[in-house]
């Protein structure tokens, strides 16, 4: 069938962007401590007759989303979400100036009331997602931003913040907090406070992203890809941020 006899392609609905770094051993930083990170040729289309990959990295290597149980012993694996858990409304705060001033810099309470007076509120169960600029960083040293006793200096969600978030059910039984850095919490809080108090019921994060201007402030979606492993704490991902039609280019 030509494609005039077919007539016009439908328009979709809405529009993807990725919200994902290219998975890359070369530019790829790895959060302290974790697994290396490897792409090794495993055939060739001259010896094997197809082309492979092999690949080796932690579950939380390069963009990601981490599940429940990679903080809460009690919480679902991988392979026990659902869609739905991967598939949320967005809502995206800019607080690059504040991150520009101070790279421990966390999102506070006062930053998601600014947000909710100028766009609305925040949806019920959304992704809630930190946009700091820290994605311009990635491939560099300026990325992890260590000090010299190892520390990472990164920003991140303030405990109070995600608190509030959970207590008014904005972050509800389902949700995410996503960050363009190596996830939720502050990088100096080794504790991982935010993250305890987020891996409850269903919710993830989603971290690693790029991109995150692509998406308004609100009407956004988010969708996340990856590998649901047996009893996984997560997984390399592609992110995408599903746009409204009416916000097409």
């Amino acid at each position: 069938m030509t494609e005039a006899a077919r007539g016009p392609w439908p328009v979709p609905p809405v529009r993807p962007v990725l919200l994902s770094h290219v998975h890359d051993p070369a530019t790829t930083p790895v959060f302290p401590g974790d697994p290396p990170f490897t792409l090794t040729r495993a055939a060739t289309i001259d010896a094997d007759g197809y082309y492979l990959l092999w690949v080796s990295s932690g579950e939380h290597t390069g963009t990601h989303w981490g599940a429940p149980a990679h903080f809460d012993p009690a919480g679902l694996r991988a392979d026990e979400l659902d869609a739905d858990d991967l598939f949320r409304p967005a809502v995206r705060l800019d607080v690059r100036a504040a991150v520009a001033r101070d790279p421990d810099y966390q999102v506070g309470v006062a930053d998601l009331a600014a947000f909710e007076a100028a766009q609305g509120p925040i949806p019920a169960e959304a992704a809630v997602l930190a946009w700091t600029g820290w994605s311009d960083r990635w491939g560099t040293p300026a990325y992890p931003n260590l000090d010299g006793r190892g520390r990472v200096h990164q920003p991140g969600f303030a405990l109070a913040a995600v608190e509030w978030l959970v207590e008014t059910g904005r972050l509800g039984r389902r949700g995410a907090l996503g960050t363009d850095t190596f996830g939720p919490d502050p990088g100096l809080d080794t504790g991982y406070a935010v993250s305890r108090l987020l891996y409850r019921e269903r919710r993830i994060s989603l971290e690693n992203l790029t991109n995150l201007g692509a998406l308004p402030p609100t009407g956004a979606w988010v969708l996340a890809g990856g590998t649901r492993n047996r009893a996984g704490s997560g997984s390399p991902a592609t992110v995408y941020g599903l746009l409204p039609a009416s916000g097409a280019s």
